[in-house]
């Protein structure tokens, strides 16, 4: 993490994540519905990014920032979050939303983004820089969460789509 880019303040922050998220929609918004349903080499196709994007939307919310548990938060059994695997939390966030429609997963990517936007607008950026988790020895604020799940995390997965959608043109 050491050369993980940390804004500012809180305009740079929303710059940051706004810059993103407008990259994240006009890539998928470019897509065919076939395209957008057809896995890539890892089995997952640009809907499913986004719906996993979503969800991670709304871990950030509720289990990062609101403090609830995460298999509360996620809606899944305890023992699936209790070593925070993520081979095992995806893989079962995947399942629940593999057979959505791409308008529904688009939606529910909107409206979580929203929600996060105006939770993020409602917080001073000092309470952003406290530590996420108060027995943290490295004091980690939960800025970071918020960047791994936002900005960071949309560029992964356009990153990720677009590869995607280059390997199967190149298959067809």
């Amino acid at each position: 993490m050491t050369d993980q880019w940390i804004p500012k303040n809180k305009a740079d922050l929303m710059s940051a994540m706004e810059r993103e998220w407008k990259l994240l929609l006009s890539t998928a918004e470019k897509l065919t519905d076939k395209q957008m349903t057809t896995p890539d080499a890892g089995g997952w196709s640009p809907k499913d990014n986004l719906a996993h994007l979503t969800e991670w939307i709304n871990i950030l919310m509720g289990y990062h920032m609101d403090k609830r548990p995460a298999h509360e938060v996620m809606g899944v059994p305890e023992e699936v979050t209790k070593d925070w695997d993520m081979e095992i939390i995806n893989p079962v966030l995947f399942e629940r939303n593999k057979d959505r429609q791409r308008g529904e997963v688009l939606d529910g990517l909107k409206q979580a983004f929203g929600s996060l936007t105006a939770k993020l607008e409602s917080m001073s950026f000092e309470d952003l820089l406290k530590p996420r988790h108060a027995n943290d020895p490295e004091k980690r604020p939960l800025l970071l969460w918020v960047l791994g799940d936002t900005s960071e995390h949309f560029l992964e997965h356009r990153e990720t789509i677009e590869r995607g959608i280059k390997e199967n043109q190149h298959d067809s």
